[in-house]
């Protein structure tokens, strides 16, 4: 990676960067915790799960294979000029999507293989995570819609991603404005795209939770609890007097 020309900057680079890691890192625990407290996974669409496991393995394969291969990294230079650091089942629709990437993973790595085109095909496996992105939220965003409610979807986890969606994308800010050079988004297409469309998104969930449709997710948690236990009990009828005990 090129020297940096700032201190502050380089110092600004690594907290954004710690900054958004541990966002991502701890954004999946709100949900694990709301499921656990309300046993239950009503409200968590099931495709947003299985969509979200294939982008995020896309993603690491991508970041892991970039930051540890120094072939790849070489290759990277050579392109670019610069390093860089880098009731409710699974729908039909969504296991055909992700068997489709898979299979096109699969067959761009023996593509790859003789010519060793390692940078290609991580390239592949960014492009996937990026595309992935933008349909993992759209079951849940429709289903949020169609019950007019994120009760079951919790929104510490939409907050957590969206500030590390903003601190990955001024990380990158900070590096070019460093550099004077905008290589770190065009170089990286499929970071930039995460980030601005994690921010769409995130957004998006942000209004629905509490713009949109507020009262009615606390009317259905409330619903459910008096369903369960009604908080005034009915008076039982008092026996009736036959005309022997009055005597």
């Amino acid at each position: 990676m090129a020297s940096w020309n700032s201190i502050p900057l380089e110092i600004t680079y690594e907290i954004l960067g710690w900054i958004a890691f541990l966002s991502w890192s701890i954004s999946f625990y709100p949900q694990v915790i709301l499921n656990f407290r309300r046993k239950s996974v009503v409200g968590l669409n099931f495709d947003f799960v299985v969509l979200n496991l294939t982008k995020h393995s896309s993603y690491l394969i991508y970041n892991a294979t970039l930051y540890f291969s120094s072939y790849v990294q070489k290759q990277y230079r050579e392109k670019y000029g610069s390093d860089e650091r880098g009731s409710q089942t699974v729908s039909k629709i969504s296991l055909a999507i992700v068997s489709v990437v898979w299979l096109i993973a699969g067959v761009c790595f023996f593509i790859a293989l003789p010519a060793h085109s390692w940078l290609w095909l991580i390239s592949i496996f960014n492009s996937i995570q990026v595309f992935m992105t933008v349909i993992k939220y759209i079951p849940q965003a429709f289903m949020n819609f169609r019950r007019k409610s994120t009760d079951g979807f919790s929104i510490g986890n939409i907050l957590l991603d969206f500030t590390g969606g903003v601190a990955n994308y001024a990380q990158m800010a900070v590096q070019s404005i460093d550099q004077n050079s905008w290589v770190n988004f065009y170089g990286n297409i499929g970071k930039t795209l995460l980030s601005l469309i994690s921010i769409f998104f995130d957004l998006l969930f942000i209004c629905q939770h509490f713009l949109l449709y507020p009262v009615r997710g606390q009317l259905i948690t409330s619903k459910s609890s008096k369903e369960k236990e009604p908080l005034i009990k009915p008076l039982e009828p008092e026996p009736e007097h036959t005309e022997s005990e009055n005597v």
